[in-house]
Protein backbone atom coordinates (compact mmCIF):
# COMPACT_ATOMS: atom_id res chain seq x y z
CA UNK A 1 0.00 0.00 0.00
CA UNK A 2 1.52 3.34 -1.07
CA UNK A 3 1.01 6.73 0.52
CA UNK A 4 -1.69 7.52 -2.07
CA UNK A 5 -3.63 4.35 -1.19
CA UNK A 6 -4.67 5.27 2.34
CA UNK A 7 -7.98 3.98 3.74
CA UNK A 8 -11.10 5.90 2.84
CA UNK A 9 -11.84 6.61 6.49
CA UNK A 10 -8.71 8.71 6.92
CA UNK A 11 -9.10 11.39 9.60
CA UNK A 12 -9.34 15.12 9.17
CA UNK A 13 -5.75 16.43 8.87
CA UNK A 14 -6.75 19.50 10.91
CA UNK A 15 -7.09 17.31 13.96
CA UNK A 16 -3.70 17.24 15.75
CA UNK A 17 -4.56 13.85 17.25
CA UNK A 18 -5.04 12.25 13.81
CA UNK A 19 -1.72 12.97 12.08
CA UNK A 20 -0.96 10.79 9.05
CA UNK A 21 2.56 9.52 8.46
CA UNK A 22 2.96 10.91 4.93
CA UNK A 23 6.59 12.01 4.84
CA UNK A 24 8.18 9.82 7.54
CA UNK A 25 8.41 10.48 11.25
CA UNK A 26 9.99 13.53 12.81
CA UNK A 27 13.10 12.95 14.91
CA UNK A 28 11.71 14.96 17.81
CA UNK A 29 7.99 14.12 17.73
CA UNK A 30 5.67 11.10 17.68
CA UNK A 31 2.69 10.66 15.38
CA UNK A 32 -0.57 9.10 16.43
CA UNK A 33 -1.54 5.89 14.66
CA UNK A 34 -4.15 6.44 11.92
CA UNK A 35 -7.36 4.44 12.34
CA UNK A 36 -6.43 1.65 9.92
CA UNK A 37 -8.56 -1.44 9.70
CA UNK A 38 -6.08 -3.71 11.49
CA UNK A 39 -2.54 -3.98 12.80
CA UNK A 40 -1.25 -5.52 9.56
CA UNK A 41 -2.46 -2.54 7.50
CA UNK A 42 -0.85 -0.16 9.99
CA UNK A 43 2.50 -1.96 9.73
CA UNK A 44 2.40 -1.82 5.93
CA UNK A 45 1.70 1.92 6.04
CA UNK A 46 4.58 2.43 8.48
CA UNK A 47 6.99 0.50 6.26
CA UNK A 48 5.97 2.39 3.12
CA UNK A 49 6.47 5.78 4.73
CA UNK A 50 9.99 5.53 6.10
CA UNK A 51 12.71 7.81 4.83
CA UNK A 52 15.63 5.39 5.03
CA UNK A 53 18.46 6.21 2.68
CA UNK A 54 19.97 2.74 2.89
CA UNK A 55 22.74 3.86 5.23
CA UNK A 56 20.80 4.91 8.33
CA UNK A 57 20.35 2.70 11.39
CA UNK A 58 17.06 3.52 13.07
CA UNK A 59 14.28 2.00 15.15
CA UNK A 60 10.63 2.84 14.56
CA UNK A 61 8.20 1.37 17.05
CA UNK A 62 4.61 1.70 18.19
CA UNK A 63 3.96 2.33 21.89
CA UNK A 64 1.32 3.76 24.18
CA UNK A 65 1.86 7.28 25.54
CA UNK A 66 -0.72 9.05 27.72
CA UNK A 67 -3.32 6.45 26.75
CA UNK A 68 -2.80 6.93 22.99
CA UNK A 69 -1.13 4.67 20.44
CA UNK A 70 1.88 6.54 19.02
CA UNK A 71 4.78 5.74 16.73
CA UNK A 72 8.21 6.99 17.74
CA UNK A 73 11.72 6.94 16.31
CA UNK A 74 14.92 6.16 18.23
CA UNK A 75 15.85 4.29 21.43
CA UNK A 76 16.46 5.20 25.07
CA UNK A 77 20.19 5.33 25.69
CA UNK A 78 20.76 4.61 29.41
CA UNK A 79 18.78 1.36 29.91
CA UNK A 80 19.85 -0.08 26.56
CA UNK A 81 23.52 0.60 27.30
CA UNK A 82 23.16 -1.27 30.59
CA UNK A 83 21.51 -4.15 28.73
CA UNK A 84 24.44 -4.12 26.30
CA UNK A 85 26.87 -4.42 29.20
CA UNK A 86 24.88 -7.42 30.46
CA UNK A 87 25.10 -8.94 26.99
CA UNK A 88 28.84 -8.33 26.92
CA UNK A 89 29.27 -10.04 30.30
CA UNK A 90 27.36 -13.08 29.07
CA UNK A 91 29.43 -13.18 25.89
CA UNK A 92 32.66 -12.97 27.88
CA UNK A 93 31.44 -15.78 30.14
CA UNK A 94 31.07 -18.07 27.12
CA UNK A 95 34.58 -17.27 25.93
CA UNK A 96 35.99 -17.83 29.43
CA UNK A 97 34.17 -21.16 29.81
CA UNK A 98 35.51 -22.51 26.53
CA UNK A 99 39.00 -21.39 27.62
CA UNK A 100 38.76 -23.22 30.95
CA UNK A 101 38.53 -20.03 33.05
CA UNK A 102 35.48 -21.21 34.96
CA UNK A 103 35.70 -18.83 37.91
CA UNK A 104 35.91 -15.79 35.64
CA UNK A 105 33.02 -17.15 33.59
CA UNK A 106 30.95 -17.53 36.75
CA UNK A 107 31.69 -13.99 37.91
CA UNK A 108 30.68 -12.66 34.49
CA UNK A 109 27.27 -14.35 34.80
CA UNK A 110 26.80 -12.81 38.25
CA UNK A 111 27.66 -9.40 36.77
CA UNK A 112 25.09 -9.95 34.02
CA UNK A 113 22.45 -10.70 36.65
CA UNK A 114 23.24 -7.45 38.48
CA UNK A 115 23.11 -5.44 35.25
CA UNK A 116 19.87 -7.16 34.22
CA UNK A 117 18.23 -5.96 37.42
CA UNK A 118 19.65 -2.47 36.95
CA UNK A 119 18.46 -1.83 33.40
CA UNK A 120 14.81 -2.37 34.28
CA UNK A 121 15.01 -0.12 37.32
CA UNK A 122 16.76 2.61 35.34
CA UNK A 123 14.12 2.39 32.61
CA UNK A 124 11.30 2.73 35.13
CA UNK A 125 13.06 5.53 36.99
CA UNK A 126 13.63 7.54 33.79
CA UNK A 127 10.26 6.54 32.31
CA UNK A 128 12.28 5.09 29.43
CA UNK A 129 10.45 1.82 28.85
CA UNK A 130 9.85 0.77 25.25
CA UNK A 131 8.96 -2.33 23.20
CA UNK A 132 12.47 -2.33 21.72
CA UNK A 133 14.03 -2.31 25.18
CA UNK A 134 11.85 -5.21 26.31
CA UNK A 135 12.77 -7.37 23.32
CA UNK A 136 16.46 -6.43 23.49
CA UNK A 137 16.53 -7.30 27.19
CA UNK A 138 15.04 -10.73 26.48
CA UNK A 139 17.64 -11.46 23.80
CA UNK A 140 20.45 -10.42 26.14
CA UNK A 141 18.94 -12.59 28.89
CA UNK A 142 18.85 -15.56 26.53
CA UNK A 143 22.59 -15.36 25.98
CA UNK A 144 23.59 -14.43 29.54
CA UNK A 145 21.20 -16.73 31.44
CA UNK A 146 20.21 -19.37 28.91
CA UNK A 147 23.37 -20.12 26.94
CA UNK A 148 26.29 -18.96 29.11
CA UNK A 149 25.39 -21.07 32.21
CA UNK A 150 24.79 -24.15 30.05
CA UNK A 151 28.18 -23.80 28.37
CA UNK A 152 29.81 -23.16 31.75
CA UNK A 153 28.46 -26.30 33.41
CA UNK A 154 28.99 -28.41 30.28
CA UNK A 155 32.62 -27.32 29.99
CA UNK A 156 33.19 -27.74 33.72
CA UNK A 157 31.51 -31.06 34.52
CA UNK A 158 29.29 -32.51 31.80
CA UNK A 159 31.60 -32.88 28.81
CA UNK A 160 32.94 -36.31 29.93
CA UNK A 161 29.35 -37.61 29.88
CA UNK A 162 29.24 -37.19 26.11
CA UNK A 163 25.81 -36.92 24.55
CA UNK A 164 24.08 -37.20 27.90
CA UNK A 165 25.97 -34.18 29.21
CA UNK A 166 25.25 -32.28 26.01
CA UNK A 167 21.56 -33.12 26.28
CA UNK A 168 21.32 -32.01 29.91
CA UNK A 169 23.01 -28.69 29.15
CA UNK A 170 20.71 -28.16 26.15
CA UNK A 171 17.63 -28.81 28.30
CA UNK A 172 18.63 -25.80 30.39
CA UNK A 173 19.14 -23.61 27.31
CA UNK A 174 15.84 -24.67 25.74
CA UNK A 175 13.93 -24.12 28.98
CA UNK A 176 15.51 -20.67 29.26
CA UNK A 177 14.21 -19.82 25.79
CA UNK A 178 10.74 -21.19 26.62
CA UNK A 179 10.66 -19.22 29.88
CA UNK A 180 11.62 -15.91 28.24
CA UNK A 181 9.13 -16.40 25.40
CA UNK A 182 6.34 -17.19 27.86
CA UNK A 183 7.25 -14.17 29.99
CA UNK A 184 7.04 -11.88 26.94
CA UNK A 185 3.58 -13.04 25.93
CA UNK A 186 2.26 -12.91 29.51
CA UNK A 187 3.36 -9.34 30.24
CA UNK A 188 0.31 -7.44 31.45
CA UNK A 189 -1.76 -10.59 32.03
CA UNK A 190 -0.17 -11.95 35.22
CA UNK A 191 0.32 -10.49 38.68
CA UNK A 192 3.56 -8.50 38.75
CA UNK A 193 4.15 -9.56 42.35
CA UNK A 194 5.00 -13.06 41.15
CA UNK A 195 7.10 -14.83 38.53
CA UNK A 196 5.46 -17.82 36.89
CA UNK A 197 8.35 -20.23 36.93
CA UNK A 198 11.84 -19.52 38.24
CA UNK A 199 13.26 -16.36 36.64
CA UNK A 200 16.11 -17.10 34.22
CA UNK A 201 18.70 -14.97 36.10
CA UNK A 202 17.96 -16.88 39.30
CA UNK A 203 18.21 -20.24 37.53
CA UNK A 204 21.53 -19.13 36.05
CA UNK A 205 22.78 -18.11 39.51
CA UNK A 206 21.86 -21.54 40.92
CA UNK A 207 23.91 -23.26 38.21
CA UNK A 208 26.79 -20.81 38.44
CA UNK A 209 26.98 -20.87 42.26
CA UNK A 210 27.10 -24.68 42.18
CA UNK A 211 30.13 -24.54 39.87
CA UNK A 212 31.87 -22.01 42.14
CA UNK A 213 31.21 -24.12 45.24
CA UNK A 214 32.63 -27.18 43.49
CA UNK A 215 35.76 -25.24 42.55
CA UNK A 216 36.27 -23.85 46.05
CA UNK A 217 35.72 -27.23 47.71
CA UNK A 218 37.52 -29.51 45.28
CA UNK A 219 38.35 -32.36 47.62
CA UNK A 220 36.16 -34.56 45.43
CA UNK A 221 38.46 -34.21 42.41
CA UNK A 222 39.83 -37.61 41.43
CA UNK A 223 37.66 -39.47 43.96
CA UNK A 224 33.98 -38.83 43.25
CA UNK A 225 34.12 -37.48 39.70
CA UNK A 226 31.37 -39.74 38.33
CA UNK A 227 29.02 -38.95 41.20
CA UNK A 228 29.63 -35.21 40.92
CA UNK A 229 29.07 -35.25 37.16
CA UNK A 230 25.79 -37.08 37.67
CA UNK A 231 24.70 -34.59 40.32
CA UNK A 232 25.55 -31.65 38.05
CA UNK A 233 23.61 -33.25 35.18
CA UNK A 234 20.54 -33.64 37.39
CA UNK A 235 20.97 -30.16 38.87
CA UNK A 236 21.07 -28.33 35.53
CA UNK A 237 17.98 -30.21 34.32
CA UNK A 238 16.09 -29.41 37.55
CA UNK A 239 16.97 -25.71 37.27
CA UNK A 240 15.82 -25.70 33.67
CA UNK A 241 12.50 -27.38 34.44
CA UNK A 242 11.83 -24.94 37.29
CA UNK A 243 11.98 -22.11 34.75
CA UNK A 244 9.14 -23.56 32.68
CA UNK A 245 7.07 -24.75 35.64
CA UNK A 246 3.91 -23.00 36.80
CA UNK A 247 5.34 -22.51 40.28
CA UNK A 248 4.84 -18.93 41.46
CA UNK A 249 7.80 -17.06 42.93
CA UNK A 250 7.63 -13.71 44.68
CA UNK A 251 9.20 -11.13 42.35
CA UNK A 252 10.21 -8.50 44.97
CA UNK A 253 9.26 -5.80 42.41
CA UNK A 254 7.14 -3.98 44.98
CA UNK A 255 9.16 -4.99 48.02
CA UNK A 256 11.15 -1.73 48.18
CA UNK A 257 7.94 0.35 48.13
CA UNK A 258 6.56 -0.99 51.39
CA UNK A 259 7.62 -0.64 54.99
CA UNK A 260 8.62 -3.75 56.92
CA UNK A 261 9.22 -4.38 60.62
CA UNK A 262 12.62 -3.23 61.88
CA UNK A 263 13.58 -6.81 62.76
CA UNK A 264 13.62 -7.67 59.04
CA UNK A 265 16.56 -5.29 58.59
CA UNK A 266 18.43 -7.04 61.40
CA UNK A 267 17.74 -10.44 59.82
CA UNK A 268 19.05 -9.09 56.52
CA UNK A 269 22.31 -8.03 58.16
CA UNK A 270 22.73 -11.48 59.74
CA UNK A 271 22.11 -13.19 56.40
CA UNK A 272 24.69 -10.98 54.70
CA UNK A 273 27.21 -11.81 57.43
CA UNK A 274 26.69 -15.53 56.86
CA UNK A 275 27.01 -15.13 53.10
CA UNK A 276 30.25 -13.16 53.44
CA UNK A 277 31.83 -16.08 55.32
CA UNK A 278 31.61 -18.18 52.15
CA UNK A 279 30.01 -16.20 49.32
CA UNK A 280 29.41 -19.02 46.78
CA UNK A 281 27.99 -21.37 49.44
CA UNK A 282 25.83 -18.58 50.88
CA UNK A 283 24.45 -17.58 47.48
CA UNK A 284 23.75 -21.20 46.56
CA UNK A 285 21.98 -21.79 49.89
CA UNK A 286 19.81 -18.70 49.50
CA UNK A 287 19.02 -19.67 45.91
CA UNK A 288 17.97 -23.17 46.94
CA UNK A 289 15.78 -21.80 49.75
CA UNK A 290 14.12 -19.39 47.30
CA UNK A 291 13.56 -22.18 44.75
CA UNK A 292 12.01 -24.41 47.43
CA UNK A 293 9.86 -21.57 48.77
CA UNK A 294 7.90 -21.36 45.54
CA UNK A 295 7.33 -25.11 45.48
CA UNK A 296 6.17 -25.16 49.13
CA UNK A 297 3.84 -22.19 48.59
CA UNK A 298 2.33 -23.82 45.51
CA UNK A 299 1.76 -27.13 47.28
CA UNK A 300 0.10 -25.39 50.23
CA UNK A 301 -2.18 -23.44 47.89
CA UNK A 302 -3.22 -26.66 46.13
CA UNK A 303 -3.86 -28.47 49.39
CA UNK A 304 -6.22 -25.70 50.51
CA UNK A 305 -8.14 -25.62 47.24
Amino acid sequence: MTTEQLPKNQPNSNNPNDVLLRDGLSQDSAATQPPFVDEHEFNIHLANNDNYDGLTFEVIEAEVAEGKRVVSRGVYLAPNLITTLSLLSGFYSILASTDGKFYQASLAIFLSAILDGADGRVARMLNAQSPFGEQYDSLADMLAFGIAPAILIYSFALEPLGRIGLGCAFVFTACGAFRLARFNVQVGTVDKKYFVGLASPLAAILVTAAVMVAMDHNEWVGQYDSLVMTLFAAWVVICGLLMVSNVKYYSFKEFDKKKVPFVVLIVGVLVMSIVLYDIPVGILAIGIIYALSGIVTTLKAKSKS
